[in-house]
């Protein structure tokens, strides 16, 4: 492998492990405004926070847009919205275990359709056993909250395709940021009706915008800078670190592992050392 190509990989590989565990603080922080306002209101005030933040750093000029460059943009406002949703509507019908790992299909899908080896298809479906390790996720009934996991799922693919595709066509930030805009401008009416016909504590306000800063700021800023220097392939396998940080922020809420999960851990931290050595 080429030093400079090396070192490019290697820093939007820090960057996605970063921007994975900011994603799981966000989560972790975002469940705790759960009982005050409910999935969707955390999912408004997500993506208005994250609209208020990158909105004035980056400055997109929507005017000076072209055809092929709004296209993915739009796209990309009604991924945040149905990919957030989705996950959180499944969470709340049939828990997060088994929403996560219905979500990280959408990922693990990329990655199996990008393998350049059998190695590379093999490092994809183990890190997916070590996520169901992790999760160990039961049985359920509810086939709406499963169909919403798996519109999750679906909604994680584009996310991962369509930011690959805007970093490619837009300078910086601009075109995460005004994705963002459009998306938060259509949940605003959501978050006004939420926030004012709930008894909204300052702390579970402060859980959600704590939400939107480390759950949707920080990752999306972050996956599209990593996303110019890792193969969209290479990206999918390692989303799969998001089940590993969020089991140790478990463990610092008092969440104990058991050895099935411990194991998961090892299988998915392989799985990445392997496909990283190999260069996927």
């Amino acid at each position: 492998m080429d030093e400079g190509k090396g070192n490019s990989t290697a820093r939007g590989v820090a960057t996605l492990m970063a921007s994975s565990l900011s994603n799981q603080l966000g989560a972790a922080s975002g469940s705790l405004a759960f009982p005050a306002i409910g999935p969707l209101g955390v999912v408004a005030v997500r993506q208005l926070i994250g609209a208020a933040v990158l909105l004035p750093i980056a400055r997109p000029r929507f005017r000076s847009f072209t055809r092929q460059q709004l296209w993915p943009v739009f796209l990309l406002a009604l991924v945040f919205g149905i990919m957030n949703l989705g996950l959180y509507s499944a969470i709340e019908r049939i828990g997060l275990g088994l929403a996560v790992t219905l979500e990280f299909l959408g990922p693990l899908a990329i990655a199996l359709f990008a393998a350049r080896s059998k190695i590379g298809a093999a490092c994809a479906l183990a890190a997916a056993a070590g996520v169901v390790a992790i999760t160990q996720p039961g049985p359920s009934t509810d086939y709406l909250g499963i169909g919403m996991g798996l519109v999750g799922a679906v909604s994680w693919a584009s996310y991962i395709l369509l930011n690959r595709t805007i970093g490619r066509r837009i300078p910086g930030i601009q075109g995460t940021a005004a994705a963002m805009g459009v998306s938060a401008a259509a949940f605003l009416p959501v978050a006004v009706v939420i926030l004012l016909s709930r008894q909204v504590t300052p702390l579970a306000l402060l859980c959600a915008v704590a939400a939107g800063v480390l759950a949707t700021v920080v990752p999306y800023i972050a996956d599209l800078l990593a996303l110019r220097h890792v193969p969209a392939g290479l990206f999918g396998i390692l989303m799969s670190i998001n089940p590993v940080f969020a089991a140790f922020i478990g463990l610092a809420l008092g969440q104990s592992l058991n050895a099935l999960q411990w194991a998961g851990i090892l299988v998915i931290v392989g799985a990445n050392a392997v496909v990283l050595r190999l260069g996927h």
